[in-house]
């Protein structure tokens, strides 16, 4: 299993990706990580000579701020166009990068490929729940696309159940749409279309609408929505969340003695919320619907997440859950 990795991309690149690397690769025998990006800033920080570890020269890398589309097209030795090209000649078996997340989705989309029968490629994160029975689910789309059809909706469904019972282990995956209210007759035009289909959807286990305040109670194991709408939520998760964790700190550093002692009597307690809460633990968001995985984290990220990212690309590597997916759409063309 190989990996190509845009080891230019990201705030803290190439430090936080090289390391990140080292540490999946020392952990992972059985996974090839292919770092692409300027050779001599690589290798300060790989400070260990390992066999699954292989680096590619590259001279330029794409911007945050570089137009998407224009930038793949004129950033031909761009590290993440190069990494993207590997995987569509074979080279290598996904992509991964914490760069320009347009510019991912467009080398996924343009490079790459989708698969057939699918129109537009999601953009799946990995949630965490607060469930005692559940620690997670999955949220799709959250930013690939901001206006979804109906249809595309549909698909996301199938995508995510895939995901769900293949990557994440869930036997029976339950699906809900984000609606706002758990009756049929709720929503909009987009959504009253997506829950007649999704009724209709023999691929899934369909339960109806659910809330956005019931999503970390683990109502669903998957939860469709349209681009703009999952992005929104996302991000409402992710600043709560760490909102959370800095409200509770500062409540106890600036309440007295009572309060520093209470908080220290807590300390493993606390430190387990923040787990919980600790979404990067789950991997990046996967730009699901291509002929391969392509794995987008957070610009921001540390080595702790690019770790968990690639680890999360072995797993997927490992069910062959995109083979699967390609099969799966290949059959029912036919059938249609």
């Amino acid at each position: 299993m190989r990996i190509a990795v845009d080891a230019m991309g990201g705030d803290n690149a190439p430090q936080a990706i090289v390391e990140g690397s080292m540490r999946a690769a020392k952990e992972f025998k059985d996974i090839t990580i292919v770092l692409y990006g300027k050779q001599p800033m690589i290798e300060q920080y790989l400070t260990e000579k390992m066999d699954n570890i292989e680096i590619v020269h590259t001279d330029e890398k794409i911007e945050s701020d570089d137009d998407p589309v224009r930038s793949i097209r004129r950033k031909k030795d761009a590290s993440m166009v190069m990494a993207a090209r590997s995987v569509k000649e074979q080279a290598n078996d996904a992509l991964f990068s914490a760069g320009n997340t347009g510019a991912l989705l467009a080398s996924g989309t343009l490079i790459i490929g989708r698969m057939k029968g699918i129109d537009r490629p999601g953009l799946l994160a990995t949630m965490p729940a607060l469930a005692e029975d559940k620690e997670a689910f999955n949220l799709l789309d959250v930013g690939a696309n901001a206006d979804s059809k109906p249809a595309n909706i549909n698909q996301y469904a199938t995508l995510g159940t895939y995901y769900a019972k293949f990557v994440r282990g869930v036997a029976h995956p339950k699906v809900g749409l984000l609606n706002n209210g758990t009756e049929e007759n709720k929503g909009n035009e987009v959504t009253k279309e997506a829950y007649k289909l999704l009724k209709e959807n023999d691929a899934i286990n369909f339960i109806g609408n659910v809330e956005a305040r019931e999503l970390l109670n683990g109502v669903a194991d998957v939860v469709v929505s349209d681009g703009f709408t999952g992005n929104a939520v996302l991000k409402t998760i992710e600043g709560t969340a760490l909102s959370m964790v800095q409200l509770i700190k500062g409540s106890i550093m600036n309440n007295g003695l009572k309060a520093k002692v209470g908080g220290l009597l807590l300390k493993d307690s606390l430190s387990g919320l923040k787990e919980v809460l600790d979404y990067s633990k789950h991997g990046g968001a996967v730009l699901i619907g291509l002929k391969a995985p392509v794995v987008k984290t957070h610009g921001s990220a540390t080595a702790e997440p690019v770790y968990h990212t690639l680890k999360q690309i072995r797993e997927m590597l490992a069910t062959n859950i995109v083979g699967d997916l390609v099969d799966y759409y290949e059959e029912k063309k036919a059938e249609d």
